[in-house]
């Protein structure tokens, strides 16, 4: 029985030895690819490596498809038996020998196909891992053909970098080699002229210390010029008469042009009063007219109280007045005018004569007994119009210099006289009046108000000049 079931094997195995897995060749590309949670074998990684290495193409670069298929796995045959048992199972009856071959084919082939679908799993993943690893490998190709375009090109700007480097090294070399030569150049050149230049220096020196000596000498005598200039501007500007000097000069226009009017109406001095009339009323036309608007404006105190204009003001007349226009309003030559007139006027007692001559046209008023009774004689005549026209004349010209002498406290009493002259002015004219403005005159001359005006006009005048400086001191 043991014989026969060693003979029945060993006739198993004889017949197992042509026995092969039989079915399909596996193509790699054509299976389906599932995953599957089985690491693969040993042997089965080793076999495709060598697969591998064998269809791989020569060229790294040739990327893998996944259309071209793998080579085939060859068929898989049992190993041979001994020949010790083949002898044996000969010996088998024939009934055991074909069950034991059907059981071994049953079994073979449920074998079989596990192992088969165990390998599709292992082949599967394996496939997936081996494409895997061609992609990176194709990336790192990349990467390494960009590494090496730009190592290129880097290598290209180093080769032109050191292309320019050198060109300006050379052209360095060259201006250092011209530059060296013009040293050389202007050393020799500089011995040369070196005892030539020595008395070329000297003779320079001499002549700069010349003209620095005639330079000096001319701005000593720039200096000592502009101290003359700033001298003559000074008297120049002294012989400027202020606003207030010019409105005197007018008013005294005026006296002299009403006086030597009167003289002409009255037959006093004819050989000479109708040449002074029209030459003093050719400055002053309204004589009686303007002297009684300037004593309003003295007894409404609207005159101007400064006694010199502004800068500007002086400036624009420092420029357009003429010192030797006698006719001119603004220089002293028309207060030196006036004054001459005042004073021919004075030694030719033209005043007193027109007094006299007016105070002839006086006539008595008509009164009654009564009304006549407690009056003075001079109160009961009756002034006549050119004697009412001199009191009122005169009157304002009083009022006008008192204003100017409290405007500037020439006198403590201006004040009074100012009032008492202001409130004369509102009363009827009698020949009482007449009396006051001759006694006002003579106190206007004693106290010596004209002169005081006229020194207080300057020395305002000198402060406003030192404190402002010279109008034309920027053009000097």
């Amino acid at each position: 029985m043991g014989g026969g079931a060693g003979g029945d094997g060993g006739s198993g195995s004889d017949d197992d030895d042509d026995y092969e897995l039989s079915g399909p060749p596996i193509e790699l590309s054509a299976t389906p690819r599932r995953t599957s949670t089985r690491s693969p074998s040993p042997s089965i990684g080793r076999y495709l490596a060598d697969q591998t290495q064998v269809g791989r193409p020569p060229s790294l670069t040739n990327r893998y498809t996944a259309g071209k298929s793998v080579p085939m796995i060859p068929s898989i045959k049992r190993p041979a038996t001994s020949g010790a048992g083949a002898g044996a199972g000969s010996e088998s009856p024939m009934p055991n020998r074909r069950e034991q071959r059907r059981s071994v084919d049953l079994g073979s082939s449920m074998r079989a196909r596990r192992t088969s679908s165990s390998l599709h799993d292992e082949i599967n993943t394996l496939q997936v891992e081996n494409e895997s690893m061609y992609d990176k490998l194709h990336l790192a190709e990349e990467r390494s053909e960009d590494g090496d375009a730009k190592s290129m090109h880097m290598e290209r700007e180093a080769s032109d970098i050191d292309d320019a480097v050198e060109t300006e090294t050379i052209v360095i070399n060259r201006k250092d080699a011209a530059l060296e030569q013009r040293k050389i150049a202007m050393r020799i050149a500089s011995r040369r002229s070196s005892s030539a230049s020595c008395d070329e220096i000297a003779t320079l020196k001499s002549e700069a210390k010349a003209a620095n000596n005639m330079v000096t000498s001319v701005s000593r005598g720039v200096k000592s010029a502009r101290s003359e200039l700033r001298s003559l501007q000074a008297t120049a500007n002294r012989m400027i008469l202020s606003q207030e000097d010019m409105e005197e000069v007018v008013l005294k226009r005026c006296w002299l042009a009403r006086y030597w009017t009167l003289c002409s109406k009255h037959g006093i001095h004819s050989d000479i009063a109708e040449e002074k009339q029209e030459y003093w009323s050719s400055f002053a036309p309204l004589a009686l007219e303007a002297v009684l608007s300037i004593g309003q404006k003295a007894r409404d105190g609207t005159l101007s109280v400064h006694v010199v204009a502004d800068n500007s003001e002086m400036e624009s007349r420092s420029k357009m007045s003429d010192a030797n226009d006698i006719s001119s309003d603004g220089n002293i030559e028309s207060m030196l005018s006036v004054e001459k007139g005042l004073r021919e006027l004075a030694s030719l007692k033209v005043e007193d004569a027109v007094m006299l001559a007016l105070a002839e046209n006086r006539h008595i008023k008509p009164l009654s007994g009564q009304a006549s009774e407690g009056r003075s004689p001079s109160e009961s005549l009756e002034l006549s119009a050119e004697e009412r026209e001199d009191v009122l004349f005169k009157q304002a010209w009083l009022t006008y210099y008192w204003r100017r002498a409290k405007n500037h406290d020439i006198e403590d009493i201006a004040d009074e006289r100012l009032q008492f002259w202001i409130e004369q002015s509102k009363h009827p004219i009698t020949t009482t009046d007449v009396i006051e403005v001759e006694r006002g005159l003579h106190e206007l001359r004693k106290l010596g108000i004209e002169s005081k005006l006229w020194d207080a006009s300057r020395r305002a005048l000198n402060d406003d000049l030192s404190n402002h400086g010279s109008p034309t001191g920027s053009e000097a």
